[in-house]
């Protein structure tokens, strides 16, 4: 099982890749492109052309993962821009998830935590009401 942990170094390839490579083609591009070791352990992110599809490579020390997204409708809403012109962006492991979702890791916001309270007059409060509720 591949598991994409907070702790874990990701490199995305800003530029499209050629979707007919696979683990040989792309650890190739690691190393030609991004200048990174495929053996690293580090999750490297591709795109298509059209933006419709996602791969991502990870050597976990006895061989590759290679999984594919490939979006049923649209194309992916959003993808990191070069900086000082290097090809690959690194992301946290919660801006790839909400890649993944096709959101904006930019435009996120958390949300205040939500829940139940049952009884009296009941209704959905933020944790910080039910910890510190409000006196008559």
């Amino acid at each position: 099982m591949l598991s994409i942990t907070p702790q874990m170094r990701i490199l995305v390839a800003v530029d499209p890749v050629d979707f007919r490579r696979g683990i040989d083609g792309l650890g190739g591009l690691c190393r030609q492109v991004l200048r990174q070791d495929p053996f690293s352990g580090c999750a490297f992110v591709f795109r298509n052309r059209r933006s419709t599809a996602i791969k991502v490579l990870v050597y976990d020390g006895d061989g590759f993962w290679l999984c594919q997204k490939r979006l049923s409708r649209g194309s992916f809403q959003w993808w990191p821009q070069a900086l000082d012109g290097q090809p690959q962006r690194e992301l946290a492991a919660r801006e790839l998830q909400l890649m993944l979702w096709n959101g904006d890791p930019q435009k996120a916001a958390l949300k205040p935590l939500v829940f139940w309270i049952f009884g009296g007059e009941g209704g959905i409060r933020t944790l910080d009401e039910a910890l510190h509720p409000i006196l008559p």
